[in-house]
């Protein structure tokens, strides 16, 4: 019987032997749960994943995605499996992007997609039409193809979102209420 043992240093899972020490270890009982996976050292995508038995695994598809990071200046390339949030991911890899609530709710992850596809079925955020639009929420977004996306100014996107229910133009924003509530968090 085999168990399925996730990768301490990356996101693979593969199969092992129960409680089987290896051979190479130095102590009695000792047990070693290695990567089998292959990468390349700049994007860190996986090239190809085997089973202690040379049998291949069904991976996940992953997706290039590029961020260019309008208020910081710098353009991000990282790889994203299919199955992970954008946002996640690129934190997992030391890539800073904006974000606030990490739930699909505010704007402050907001993009403007510039090619490719961004699946959010989570992004409350993100009206209909702004998505037809082209934007997406990274914190909870998942691409569907290679990805090139631009980060947005939180409070335009939100004027673009809310600002025709407000019809003597954009409110100011109250930073000192903001505080308060990200310190109840």
């Amino acid at each position: 019987m085999d168990l399925v043992v996730p990768c301490n240093s990356c996101t693979s899972l593969y199969r092992q032997t129960p409680l089987q020490p290896r051979l190479s270890s130095a102590k009695r009982g000792a047990f070693s749960f290695r990567c089998r996976r292959k990468t390349t050292s700049e994007l860190q995508s996986p090239v190809s994943s085997t089973s202690p038995n040379d049998n291949p695994f069904p991976t996940i598809p992953t997706h290039k995605v590029t961020v260019h990071d309008r208020k910081q200046g710098v353009v991000h390339e990282f790889v994203v499996p299919e199955d992970q949030y954008i946002l996640h991911t690129a934190e997992s890899q030391n890539i800073t992007l904006p974000f606030a609530c990490r739930h699909g709710c505010c704007t402050s992850c907001a993009v403007r997609v510039k090619s490719g596809q961004i699946r959010q079925p989570e992004a409350l955020g993100i009206s209909a039409e702004l998505k037809a639009k082209g934007y997406a929420l990274l914190c909870v977004g998942f691409p569907s193809s290679d990805v090139e996306v631009e980060t947005q100014d939180e409070d335009e996107v939100y004027w673009l979102q809310f600002g025709r229910y407000f019809a003597r133009g954009p409110i100011e924003r109250d930073d000192y209420a903001l505080e308060l509530a990200m310190g109840d968090e």
